[in-house]
């Protein structure tokens, strides 16, 4: 291939994942559909990309060290003190769950897609996984209360390597034959992969902490050095045991995210934003490699082995695997239907299909086609539907009311209580390590975090709250705050207390008023004249309003010594006070303000 038309390429597939990505926000639909339906319009569609003849026999090493990076900075967000409470439960789903999965999956793709076993029990292996890249922006969005989606995404995460492995095993089974291959083979296949798998992830996090907390890497290198920790225990791992490298890296990278030697907190950055753009190329990149002739394989009965997936097999999983669990009817039936399918399965039914084809298997691009079609159809279902499942189930809210406060200073915290004392969610997150354990002291649900980093919103449950305060003294971060919750809240429910320059003129920001949230409480709340009326002993109150005390008497009785900051209204909704369009008190309704000593 000429020089010009590999750099074509290989730059396309970057541009063509990140716009894809960029009109997913902007139309607020799910990036993969996006990415995938991208991907198919400039393969065969177009003709435009033609990755296997791009990139020849360097295609699916690229594609398994990108999918080792997107389980690393997965494993990264896990926490083990979610263990603690639901170790038991995804413990299950993760083993008897994956059992019941795969024999269920085996069964419907011998009998409803005609699969022979070997073909079956592969595909059945593959579709174990439940797609993190897929099920954490979902469970983002949703917002689910309690334990369920820290449960659903440590399933989501674990299940990738653990399906990867199984799905090579079997491979691995079908070339040799079943007559020579056995359970056995299996098993040991299995113990190997988590011994060496768990051994070397391990090692890797310790060497990376070790090198760190002595002061043997400089800054500048500790993103890269852990990038390649990770690459070369992925290698290794696979030398030992085919495929066992995905799960050296989630160990690698959940052990890493759970100590306490050293901050991790800016590797967890670099690795999600490496995240998003390796899983934009890589969608783009297994799509465009679809062709017609694939989709012309399925039929009726992709349509019911999908059926079958989404009505029996999952609910069936879900449902025999938490018997015994804390886990109530409710979060069972949303957990049945939080399976979408992702990257992995998409990369490794890739790979099987182009090498079982080499091999001679008839049937080899109708399990790849069979892969997709679930990927994308499971996509658009659980995207469209479990949402609304979940405020049907009483596990998530239409229209959350609870408040998420950027900072946790002294009248952050006064103003946070005054809400939370009328039964609203608030949780607060501040980078000051005092204001967060000031603020837990008085009974708040705070965190040391930076609400601008991706990982933020993985740390801090947000389930039941539904807008932002960024109440901190940089004008600049309380912008950036706003603009990054903008897709998650909406831009009606994004605030921030006055900048300066808006207030005083003075040049202390530059941040455009399209990028700003909206103005809080009133157009002289500043970080300072708050601050400057609680050192005066100003106090939050909240005052009910009657038939015979509307709030014109409020404001007659209190007048200039009242900033009134928001309404709880009758049915218990949060409406804040703005500089711009400030909400009308009705009798009934309860106005809490700061309230200046007379």
């Amino acid at each position: 291939m000429e020089e010009e038309t590999l750099l074509i390429g290989l730059g396309s597939i970057l541009v063509l994942g990140i716009t894809a990505r960029w009109l997913a926000w902007r139309l607020h639909l799910p990036s993969i559909l996006l990415l995938l339906l991208v991907g198919f319009l400039a393969g065969p569609v177009t003709g435009f990309l033609h990755p296997d003849e791009l990139l020849g026999e360097l295609l699916f090493p690229v594609v398994s060290l990108a999918v080792a990076v997107i389980l690393f900075e997965g494993g990264m967000s896990l926490k083990i003190k979610s263990l603690r409470e639901d170790g038991f439960t995804i413990a299950r789903l993760v083993t008897i769950g994956a059992l019941i999965t795969w024999g269920l999956g085996t069964l419907a793709a011998r009998y409803l897609l005609n699969f022979e076993w070997g073909m079956a029990t592969l595909l059945g292996a593959i579709l174990i996984v439940t797609g993190p890249t897929v099920v954490i922006p979902l469970l983002l969005y949703i917002r689910p209360v309690g334990r369920i989606g820290s449960i659903a995404k440590w399933e989501g995460i674990v299940n990738d390597p653990i399906g990867a492995i199984i799905a090579v095993l079997v491979y691995e089974a079908l070339i040799i034959g079943a007559e020579k291959a056995s359970a056995w083979f299996v098993v040991l296949g299995l113990t190997k992969a988590f011994l060496f798998g768990g051994l070397l992830g391990a090692a890797g996090a310790v060497l990376i902490v070790i090198l760190m907390k002595r002061h043997w890497l400089p800054d500048l290198l500790q993103e890269p050095v852990v990038l390649m920790t990770a690459i070369g225990v992925f290698i290794g791992a696979n030398v030992v045991q085919a495929e066992s490298g995905l799960l050296a890296v989630t160990v690698m990278g959940i052990v890493l995210a759970n100590q306490s030697q050293v901050s991790v907190k800016h590797i967890i950055e670099f690795k999600e934003r490496l995240r998003v753009l390796l899983i934009s190329g890589l969608f783009v990149l297994l799509a465009a490699r679809l062709q017609f002739a694939h989709m012309k394989l399925l039929g009726w009965g992709s349509v019911a082995f999908l059926v079958f997936l989404v009505l029996i097999n999952r609910p069936a999983m879900v449902f025999l695997s938490t018997i015994g669990s804390r886990l109530n009817w409710r979060e069972k039936i949303f957990l049945s239907w939080m399976a979408p399918r992702g990257i992995v399965a998409a990369a490794v039914a890739s790979l099987f299909a182009l090498e079982l084809a080499d091999r001679g298997y008839a049937r080899a691009d109708e399990l790849m086609a069979q892969v997709f079609f679930v990927i994308v159809a499971t996509v658009i279902l659980y995207g469209v539907t479990a949402a609304p499942l979940a405020r049907r189930l009483r596990l998530a809210q239409a229209m959350p009311q609870g408040v998420l406060f950027v900072s946790a200073h002294d009248w952050v915290r006064e103003i946070a209580k005054a809400i939370r004392n009328e039964n609203i969610q608030v949780v607060l997150v501040d980078t000051n390590q005092s204001n967060v354990l000031a603020a837990m002291r008085e009974g708040l649900d705070a965190y040391h975090e930076n609400i601008v980093s991706l990982q933020a919103i993985d740390n801090v449950p947000l389930h039941g709250v539904g807008r932002l305060f960024a109440l901190t003294r940089n004008d600049e971060a309380n912008a950036l705050a706003a603009l990054r919750f903008t897709e998650l809240f909406g831009r009606s429910e994004v605030y921030q207390i006055t900048p300066h320059t808006d207030f005083d003129g003075s040049p202390t920001t530059d941040s455009p008023k399209h990028l700003r949230g909206r103005l809080l409480f009133h157009r002289a709340a500043t970080y300072e004249n708050i601050g400057r009326r609680f050192a005066h002993g100003a106090r939050v109150k909240t005052i009910q309003l009657t038939e015979d005390f509307d709030y014109q008497a409020f404001l007659n009785t209190y007048g200039e010594h009242a900033m009134p900051l928001a309404i709880i209204t009758m049915d218990r909704k949060l409406l804040p006070f703005t500089a711009v369009t400030p909400p009308t008190p009705q009798p009934g309704q309860k106005v809490l303000a700061l309230i200046d000593p007379v």
